[in-house]
């Protein structure tokens, strides 16, 4: 079982220029003490077709974390458009924050990510070199991907009974409560092999359908 399931993620001051800050409310609840602080990190994706151009906005150490419902503010600058392609500025991209305890990814709430110009004359005729100040970024936060990963919680390898492989449960929306049962979840988890968030040849098409 989860020791910490995330509850609800509140995108904040969005839309906003490219060069704004990027901000979310993270609320999350924590069935047992943890011994550990949680880390989280938010990560912009620069390109579809390649991982090199992913940016690491930022990290955070979030503890002690109390039984219970908690909730931090995670506000982070914007990427830095000199490391995405030109040509993938503008369109859709993904968001990605995660969420680790003892270095082990136990959750990953992504979201597209629209980026253009509020001008609409400059949305009809942009420009050969993208204007990063015109741009304005909208994420589609009614529709989070969030996938969960079974991790060992005690981290000395006692709370697994087979080599560590990552099971993902991918679920619609970040409120759903997480199935009870095991065995139920792990019938959900057979259905449909999802690629991981991180295959960057088709993971921008992946989370926008």
């Amino acid at each position: 079982m989860a020791l910490v399931r995330v509850t609800n993620v509140d995108v904040l001051h969005n839309p906003a220029k490219f060069t704004d800050p990027l901000f979310f409310r993270v609320t999350f609840e924590c069935m047992e003490p943890l011994h550990d602080d949680t880390e989280w990190k938010l990560v912009y994706v620069g390109s579809a077709e390649s991982e090199r151009y992913d940016q690491e906005l930022d990290s955070v150490l979030v503890g002690p974390v109390n039984v219970g419902v908690n909730r931090f503010d995670f506000q982070v600058d914007a990427p830095d458009p000199a490391k995405i392609p030109p040509q993938e500025l503008c369109g859709v991209t993904v968001v990605i924050l995660t969420c680790s305890y003892k270095d082990q990814e136990f959750v990953r709430v992504g979201y597209y990510v629209n980026v253009d110009y509020a001008n609409p004359e400059l949305r009809d005729n942009p420009p050969p070199e993208p204007i990063v100040a015109e741009l304005e970024r909208s994420i589609l936060d009614s529709k989070p991907r969030v996938t969960r990963f079974h991790i060992d919680w005690s981290g000395d390898g006692s709370g697994v009974e087979q080599p560590p492989e990552q099971q993902e449960v991918e679920d619609d929306d970040v409120m759903r409560e997480e199935d009870d049962d095991d065995d139920a979840e792990e019938e959900e988890e057979g259905d449909e092999e999802e690629e991981d968030m991180y295959a960057h040849e088709e993971h921008v098409e992946q989370l926008v359908n």
